[in-house]
């Protein structure tokens, strides 16, 4: 009986956990390199008109994203007469924060705004597992021990979605939108267990 119970409760345990990201899709075992061409050109200066919602912050202004060199990315957002919010970089995935706002340097928010980032401008990544569903092919990679689901639409072989999970819950997604030539005109990132928005719309 105690037996019965147990395995009863694994069950129901296992099956509430299914992460949403690939419920009812079978994984196939994978070996490859995906690319994020989104800010992989290093003669672009990618500046987006940007709003950032944090509690009960909200930031407008604009941010700039400049590819330096190979693994190298500076993330710098302003006011829009110039002051500086914050400016990170990233290096070979190791993080530096140049400058950010004393109202923003908490280590929750520097956390959330760092895997965002990082997320965001990375261009290479491993992948270990394949998943189908009818319009995309959804890739799964791991960066600092958080799985990664990348949603390829089959059709237009365009990157669209990036969610960050844990085991069985969805954490953050970006979204992209009106994508041209390997250029994102909008993206849109939103926290599922935090109140955190990033709105970000490109700018000519």
């Amino acid at each position: 009986m105690r037996y019965l119970l147990i395995s009863f409760l694994f069950v129901t345990l296992v099956s509430c956990g299914t992460l949403a990201t690939t419920k009812n899709l079978v994984a196939k075992p994978v070996s490859k390199n995906l690319e994020n061409p989104y800010f992989s050109n290093t003669k672009t200066d990618y500046v987006y008109k940007a709003k950032i919602d944090v509690n009960k912050n909200h930031l407008g202004g604009l941010l700039i994203v400049k590819k330096i060199a190979e693994n190298h990315h500076r993330v710098v957002f302003t006011t829009e007469f110039g002051n500086k919010i914050f400016d990170f970089e990233f290096i070979d995935n190791v993080f530096k924060m140049n400058a950010i706002l004393d109202k923003l340097n908490k280590k929750i928010v520097v956390n959330a705004l760092k895997k965002d980032f990082q997320l965001l401008v990375t261009e290479n990544n491993s992948v270990t597992k394949k998943f189908n569903s009818l319009d995309h092919t959804i890739y799964q990679t791991n960066l600092n021990n958080k799985d990664n689901y990348y949603f390829v639409n089959k059709n237009k072989n365009l990157l669209e979605n990036i969610i960050m999970a844990s085991k069985h819950k969805e954490k953050v997604s970006l979204l992209f939108d009106e994508v041209i030539s390997s250029l994102a005109r909008n993206i849109n990132i939103t926290h599922h267990n935090f109140n955190m928005t990033i709105q970000l719309n490109y700018i000519n």
